[in-house]
């Protein structure tokens, strides 16, 4: 989808410190600020949609790039607090915030990876086959069953949301992940940070094997 005025429309916004959601990710989230409880009050009563952006939690910097979350699941607790589960949904890009009080409402546009000609399913191969190292490796360093889901995405742009979601404790690098609009960059990242993650527990792997 390219930008224009009818790719615009005002979303509330959520900011969540270093939580960076991806599209067809899901996200679980405890509802307890009075003006969150407004928020999801409201959504209800319409298309369940909000906007989930990263707060970097160093400057409270708010992300202008995120993605829209859908309610697709929820429970009332005492004093109206709820538990919801959001499934990402696309992503956008803020252009400006409309409303402030008693959440920020902002006025986005959607964005999307741009097209390419190029065969980039090499790509989520080795993408699909680094993870079956560090999944590999990973249980041979901690003695635990650890699979891949069965269900992986097969198509090079969700699978390169799928891995960029599970990074955990990098949200700086998972917001520039979701920023990205190109699906073969996103996946050149992504085998770099694989392939040095493989290197490091195969060498902690081999050290484990050396110390038994």
């Amino acid at each position: 989808m390219t930008s224009s005025s009818l790719a615009v429309r005002e979303l509330p916004i959520f900011p969540l410190p270093e939580v960076v959601l991806f599209p067809g990710r899901p996200l679980p989230l405890h509802i307890f600020e009075f003006r969150y409880r407004m928020m999801m009050n409201t959504i209800l009563e319409e298309d369940r949609r909000f906007g989930v952006v990263m707060v970097n939690p160093v400057n409270g910097e708010i992300a202008k790039v995120g993605s829209c979350a859908e309610l697709v699941r929820f429970q009332r607790l005492p004093d109206d607090r709820m538990k919801i589960l959001t499934m990402g949904q696309q992503r956008f890009r803020i252009l400006e915030y409309v409303r402030e009080k008693p959440y920020r409402v902002g006025l986005v546009e959607w964005i999307e990876d741009k097209p390419t000609t190029e065969n980039i399913y090499p790509m989520a191969t080795e993408v699909g086959q680094l993870l079956q190292d560090v999944v590999r490796l990973s249980a041979k360093l901690t003695d635990q069953k650890i699979e891949l889901p069965d269900d992986l995405p097969e198509l090079p742009v969700e699978l390169s949301y799928w891995v960029a979601g599970n990074l955990y404790g990098v949200a700086a690098e998972q917001q520039a992940l979701l920023e990205m609009q190109e699906t073969k960059g996103r996946l050149e990242r992504e085998i770099e940070i694989l392939t040095s993650t493989r290197n490091h527990l195969a060498a902690r792997t081999a050290l484990k094997d050396v110390l038994k």
